[in-house]
């Protein structure tokens, strides 16, 4: 396959590196395109982008990596549109986004960047898989192989599924032998994290993200992790749906 790896870490993030490098050593055809700054919540944003506005791309490093990378001057959404309009001659049958250190789970996937970009692949037919790797406080993740490993696992799967498939993979931060291994999941009402906002002396708003204080259901995406099981969900994108006792096309009395 033909795959686009991206992220909303940008291009320097080890995830990013330890994901292209593995979809590589799996024979696939892999080219990365990435922010070039730290595009986290950024959600399906294209940035502010205005008619003739440039779209900058540079090359960039990736250590053992024999495919080639590209930093974009915008986050993960518009990596994968540039991608998918010829910008890097590389027509992807796969977008690939992560490993985001920091879980995507619950409702709260609506907001991530690493989300997003493979659900902005959707639109395009692509198929698309997001992975995020569980970590404790603000202490980067220890096991990244483990997640690189399961989206490898993966792949044959996504290669056989039906266009337009996008699935988000989240996985605790354990050694692989550790994880005792892959169920589908549906997500839980909220993410590992939620918002939080604080007014100051000086009455600014102070805005920031807390752990999550509830018990998640085992079914849930961020329960299976809790248990020690990796979680996999299928996303659907954007569609509309009639009110109930409606048709599309009826007249709406207001």
């Amino acid at each position: 396959m033909k795959v686009l790896v991206t992220n909303d870490d940008g291009v320097d993030s080890v995830g990013l590196h330890i994901l292209a490098r593995k979809i590589e050593q799996c024979g696939h055809d892999v080219l990365v395109v990435a922010p070039n700054f730290d595009a986290s919540g950024t959600g399906a944003s294209i940035g502010p982008l205005g008619q003739g506005e440039e779209v900058i791309a540079e090359q960039a490093q990736i250590a053992d990596f024999g495919g080639r990378a590209f930093a974009l001057n915008g986050p993960p959404a518009l990596c994968v549109i540039t991608t998918h309009l010829d910008a890097f001659d590389l027509q992807p049958d796969l977008v690939v986004s992560g490993i985001n250190p920091g879980l995507n789970t619950g409702r709260a996937t609506l907001h991530s960047g690493t989300v997003s970009a493979a659900m902005t692949a959707q639109n395009f037919g692509t198929k698309g898989i997001a992975v995020s790797i569980d970590n404790v406080g603000e202490n980067p993740p220890e096991h990244w192989d483990s997640a690189a490993e399961y989206v490898a696992k993966l792949l044959p799967y996504i290669t056989i599924a039906a266009a337009k498939t996008t699935l988000n993979l989240s996985i605790p931060d354990l050694p692989l032998a550790s994880i005792h291994g892959l169920k589908w999941a549906r997500l839980a009402p909220f993410g590992s994290k939620r918002s939080a906002l604080e007014v100051e002396a000086d009455g600014k708003l102070s805005f920031g993200l807390i752990d999550t204080e509830y018990a998640p259901d085992e079914v849930t995406d961020l329960g299976l992790i809790k248990n020690g099981w990796a979680a996999v969900s299928e996303l659907r994108g954007i569609a509309a749906k009639a009110p109930a006792g409606s048709a599309y096309g009826d007249a709406l009395t207001v």
